[in-house]
């Protein structure tokens, strides 16, 4: 299984970016996928994840409502749009993944997940 993240870069307050997922080794229709990020200093943060098997999509309190999942099952490519970029949202961006489904609180724990991405660097001015 590998993931594949892009679609960072640099942009100003209030700007969008899309994060692409590129996955090869996995299909769409069952498990976990999603995004975390980890800022300097900080820990890796959950944003936003994917059950494909309940067809549900939770996103942390501090994106929701400007950050949306979706994917195109053409490319097996999971998608991160990202609207009303904030300096806070800088940071360093992963994609996950999770072979198997699991409770709604499981999705917010890192440990959870089996394969990552190497990351997509996000950085938003002020």
């Amino acid at each position: 299984v590998q993931l594949q993240a892009s679609g960072g870069g640099l942009v100003q307050a209030g700007d969008s970016l899309r994060l692409s997922c590129e996955a090869s080794g996995l299909t769409f229709n069952s498990g976990v996928m999603g995004w975390f990020r980890q800022a300097p200093g900080k820990e890796r943060e959950f944003v936003a994840a994917r059950r494909w098997g309940y067809r549900d999509t939770y996103y942390s309190d501090s994106v929701k409502g400007r950050f949306t999942i979706s994917r195109d099952p053409s490319k097996n490519a999971l998608y991160l749009q990202m609207n009303s970029l904030k300096p806070e949202d800088t940071a360093v961006y992963f994609c996950s993944a999770r072979r198997r489904n699991i409770v709604v609180s499981g999705l917010y724990n890192h440990n959870n997940y089996d394969y990552w991405g190497q990351g997509t660097l996000v950085t938003v001015s002020s």
